[in-house]
């Protein structure tokens, strides 16, 4: 989508778009009300600052809406065809790590009660899988603010792959 066109969505569109890139009400309502952006950077750089100031109770709205690493994420809409594409290298993973990662991703919902959540886009199976056992040893505090820091990667990556158009370099007129 070009930026320009998001920028004039009717707003019950734009917030389908913005819920794909992260499920959190307050954050999605803040991003379409700044609106317009005019370049993609500047909607970017928004949503990172939006994004900053996200809590524990936004982890967890937001993870309602997360696959485990290393499942299948079920359904066709856009928010797991995203996840399917995130975890495209899980497709190849030997089956030593899916079973150690499966573990894992156990221990870690036990430990800290949530599904543990990685930016899976551009790390392999093998690194998930070295992340996720140095995670388990973070406290509390730190896994919260680890995981938070993930998501906004998350969502930033999906919000530049979803969009279009001018960057701050273009030139004007």
């Amino acid at each position: 989508m070009h930026i320009d066109e998001f920028d004039r969505l009717p707003e019950a569109d734009a917030r389908a778009v913005v819920s794909v890139w992260a499920a959190i009400r307050p954050w999605v309502d803040a991003v379409i009300a700044d609106r317009p952006y005019g370049t993609v950077d500047a909607l970017a750089a928004r949503a990172a600052e939006l994004a900053a100031g996200w809590t524990r109770a936004d982890l967890d709205a937001a993870l309602a809406h997360h696959p485990r690493i290393g499942e299948k994420p079920a359904g066709a809409g856009a928010e797991a065809t995203a996840s399917r594409r995130e975890q495209a290298s899980m497709t190849d993973a030997a089956a030593d790590v899916t079973a150690q990662i499966a573990a894992g991703n156990a221990a870690y919902e036990t430990r800290f009660g949530r599904v543990f959540l990685i930016r899976a886009a551009g790390r392999t199976p093998d690194e998930m899988l070295a992340e996720l056992q140095r995670r388990l040893g973070n406290d509390d505090e730190a896994e919260a603010s680890e995981a938070l820091g993930q998501l906004a990667e998350i969502a930033l990556l999906r919000l530049r792959g979803a969009m279009t158009g001018a960057s701050d370099a273009r030139m004007v007129p």
